[in-house]
């Protein structure tokens, strides 16, 4: 899944809008929901940085996840602690096509409901 499609896709169900916070990474963004918090960051990020063993960039999303779900998660290929967030509570899944679309999708549809305070 490209990240013009999880854009297409959070405008439609939740109203959201990429922001581009950082002048260092100008392609990383982040998804804030309603109440003004984080539910999902897409990053540009250097794969060595994600201890994989290839050379070269790979764009991730970073969603909030149940803690209970996380250990098992990073077990599965194309899942990652979350980068750059608190590992407990983050998972990174990477845009690659190693995860497919309608569980990216699911994860950030709970990510986002998890920001709002619902129990998923």
């Amino acid at each position: 899944m490209k990240r013009e499609e999880i854009f297409e896709y959070v405008k439609k169900q939740y109203g959201t809008v990429p922001e581009y916070l950082w002048n260092s990474s100008p392609e990383s963004a982040i998804l804030r929901h309603k109440n003004g918090k984080w539910y999902a960051a897409i990053l540009r990020v250097e794969k060595s940085k994600l201890g994989l063993k290839e050379e070269g960039t790979v764009d991730i999303i970073n969603v909030k996840c149940e803690p209970d779900m996380v250990g098992l998660l990073t077990q599965t290929y194309g899942f990652l602690p979350g980068y750059h967030m608190n590992k407990k509570y983050w998972i990174t899944m990477s845009l690659d096509g190693s995860v497919s679309e309608a569980k990216i999708l699911d994860f950030l549809d709970m990510s986002y409901d998890l920001i709002d305070g619902k129990k998923y």
